[in-house]
Parts: C-alpha cells; sequence; structure tokens
C-alpha cells in the first residue's frame, strides 16, 4: 500500500522521514511509550526513514534509542522516556515554517542539525499532546503529521465539550454534569449536593472521572453519597475539572474510524465484556491484565451498520482527520448511547483499534502506513 512519492519541498531521492513522538507530560506517559514501541516495529523502514523523539514527564525533548524492546511493561510497570533516551542532550522543532530541521543540543557544545522531518507521527495521549497543544506547535512549524487537527484534538480532549458538540449534532449521548474547578474550590458542599440531586434523577453508581484524561486513569465507580468526595479528588489528582456519568446499563462497543483517500469509514466494532476481578474496564485491566475483548463484536447486522453510522457522524461532528476510536454503550432497549470518542487511540499490541482494523482487512504495518500517507496528503493550516 505503500507510495513513495516525496512531500512537497522534499528531495525525491530521499525516503520520507517520520518523527515519532511519545512520552509526554500527562499521566499516560507509559500508555504512550508502549504504542510507540509497537508503531516502531511496523514502519516499513524501506519506505521510510525515521526518528524516534521521547518527551520525559518533565516535558523534555529528548533523542532516543530505536529500541522497542527497551519500550515494553515489565512486572506490572510501565515503561519510561528515560529507559531510551540516548543522552542528556535536548531535541527543538523549529517553528520557522521555512525549516524543518531538527536540532540536538548538549550543554556547552554547538547544536547539531539532524536532518529535516517531513511528518510528524505524535503517539502523545492525553494533555500535552493529544490535546492540540502539539498539533498548534506543528501547524506554526508548517509540518505535516498524523491525526486530527488542534480544534478537533482540544475538544476531543474536553470530555464536556466534545458531549456538547455531540448534542448539537443530535448525536445519543448519556446524562452527565460538569463539577468546574472553582466550583470545588469554593464550595465542594454545594457541588455535592448537586452530584445527589443528579443521582435522583439518574441513580446509582455514577462514574467520576477527569473531564481531560484518558486510559481511563483516575476514574472511580461510586455507589452512594460516602465514595464521592473521594472520587473527587481522584480525579482532581489528573485535571481540576470533573466529570460525573449516570451509570448506563448495555453493553460496551467500540468502533474505529480512520480517513481513506474517498473520505472515513468504519471498522467492524468490538465488544469489551463484564471484566472479573475489575469494577469497569480499568487502566488495570486494559494494560497490565489485559483484558480479552471480542473483534468483531457479536451484533446483528443491523446494529454493526448503526454503530458504524454513528461513530463515522462523530468523525465528523468533531472535523476529525486521520483516525479516532468511538466508544458507544448499547443499551437494553436495543439503542446506541456515544460515550466519547478518542482522537489519538492506543496502538499497542492489545488495543483496540489497530484489533478492530486487523479484523476488517488492514493490518498493522499497513494502517500505521496509511495515517502516514494521508499526513503527507494534507496541507497544514486552514482545510
Amino acid at each position: 500500500m505503500s507510495n513513495q512519492h516525496p512531500s512537497p519541498g522534499q528531495d525525491p531521492g530521499r525516503k520520507p522521514r517520520v518523527a515519532v513522538i511519545f512520552g509526554g507530560r500527562s499521566s499516560e506517559h507509559g500508555v504512550s511509550v508502549v504504542t510507540a514501541a509497537s508503531v516502531l516495529r511496523a514502519i516499513d523502514r524501506s519506505v521510510y526513514d525515521v526518528l524516534p523523539i521521547g518527551i520525559t514527564t518533565e516535558g523534555r525533548w529528548a533523542l532516543t534509542a530505536d529500541a522497542p524492546e527497551r519500550m515494553a511493561i515489565v512486572e506490572r510497570s510501565m515503561p519510561r522516556v528515560e529507559q531510551v533516551a540516548d543522552h542528556e542532550g535536548a531535541i527543538a522543532l523549529p517553528v520557522d515554517p521555512g525549516i524543518r530541521e531538527v536540532l540536538y543540543s548538549e550543554p556547552g557544545t554547538v547544536p547539531k542539525v539532524l536532518g529535516e522531518v517531513d511528518v510528524v507521527l505524535p503517539l502523545l495521549h492525553g494533555p500535552y499532546g493529544e490535546d492540540g497543544t502539539l498539533q498548534g506547535m506543528l501547524e506554526l512549524s508548517d509540518v505535516p503529521y498524523v491525526g486530527s487537527g488542534v480544534l478537533a484534538s482540544a475538544v476531543g480532549m474536553d470530555k464536556e465539550y466534545m458531549k456538547r458538540v455531540f448534542a448539537s449534532f443530535g448525536l445519543p449521548i448519556g446524562p452527565y454534569l460538569v463539577i468546574r474547578p472553582r466550583e470545588w474550590e469554593r464550595d465542594p458542599s454545594a457541588a455535592l449536593a448537586r452530584v445527589v440531586d443528579f443521582t435522583a434523577d439518574n441513580g446509582w453508581p455514577v462514574f467520576v472521572k477527569p473531564a481531560r484524561a484518558g486510559s481511563s486513569m483516575g476514574i472511580s465507580r461510586v455507589e452512594d453519597v460516602a465514595g464521592l468526595e473521594p472520587a473527587i479528588e481522584e480525579a482532581r489528582r489528573h485535571d481540576p475539572k470533573v466529570l460525573v456519568e449516570a451509570h448506563l446499563n448495555g453493553r460496551e462497543i467500540e468502533c474505529g474510524v480512520l480517513e481513506f483517500e474517498d473520505g472515513p469509514r468504519a471498522s467492524v466494532p468490538a465488544e469489551i465484556p463484564p471484566v472479573s476481578e475489575h469494577d469497569f474496564y480499568d487502566f488495570e485491566a486494559k494494560y497490565i491484565d489485559s483484558a480479552e475483548c471480542l473483534v468483531p463484536a457479536p451484533l446483528t447486522g443491523e446494529q454493526t451498520a448503526r454503530v458504524q453510522e454513528l461513530a463515522v457522524a462523530a468523525f465528523d461532528a468533531m472535523s476529525c482527520e486521520g483516525l479516532v476510536r468511538a466508544d458507544f454503550f448499547l443499551l437494553e432497549n436495543g439503542e446506541f448511547v456515544l460515550n466519547e470518542i478518542n482522537t489519538m487511540p492506543g496502538f499497542t499490541p492489545i488495543s483496540m483499534y489497530p484489533r478492530m482494523w486487523q479484523a476488517s482487512g488492514v493490518s498493522y504495518p499497513e494502517l500505521v502506513d496509511r495515517l502516514i500517507q494521508a499526513a503527507l496528503r494534507r496541507r497544514t493550516g486552514l482545510r
């Protein structure tokens, strides 16, 4: 599926150079490193040159080894960029649109030019990477990148505004409320009272989660009033803005969306069955215990068509680009409710997005190649 057409301004005699950026300052740092390991293994080196760049938890951009074997989960511990950083120096991407050369510098030395970058594959999850911040920097630099632009990335990271967009497009969403930072800091009792009023209409349990985090970080299932305050404080460790969602009694269904030359298409859906020893599909179930999922989901043809239709509609409503994983609940009455989308879903070997596309006839290496090629074709700026 690969082609070797040069990107605009690229020397036709060389391969496109892909900067794979991973790690980052969010609580999903380790997930990003594991994702990068899988992608580094999959990129066709006969077609692309690859420059791995890790961002430490403190925010330093580091030149890293192209060593996926050192980027795995070991004894239930997530890997870190520091484990694969080659040196103590720092990487810098220029913000001058006319320059795509990456610089590497160490204290007391003259910066070294590492060559031009043609496209960036930003494998960052959570704030400071998936939320439009990195995308904005790349737009200023005029460097193409994989995935959604600034607006879709930012709104896709903020579950409150994501739901507001979905509702404005008539997409089905579940009941929720938001506890904003000033509200909790000023009068936590009033905020708790609002949640209790919410449960009067929607019942217990509720799910309390950070408004701008992923990988199920900081989420708590709360059964009664006594559990609310500690759950909110746990969510606030990841984000000062907190979302409270009603429990929806239904099956968890996911669907991938991938942008092809003729527009976005949906994968076969998958199902996450109830996970024993876990209250819900939390971080441990996803990445440590490797909970088994059903790919494809055991749905009727009509149900499959409906969830695929909704997944593409969510992609379009948010003005997404490249890829999205859309998460749903299939209620007992047969209706689908859209829970959220993820604009840079995990690409680990056990992640749902690549597994759904594998079941749809797009292999892991082909999936990575399609995303890079789409980014090379797309212009930066208003589009």
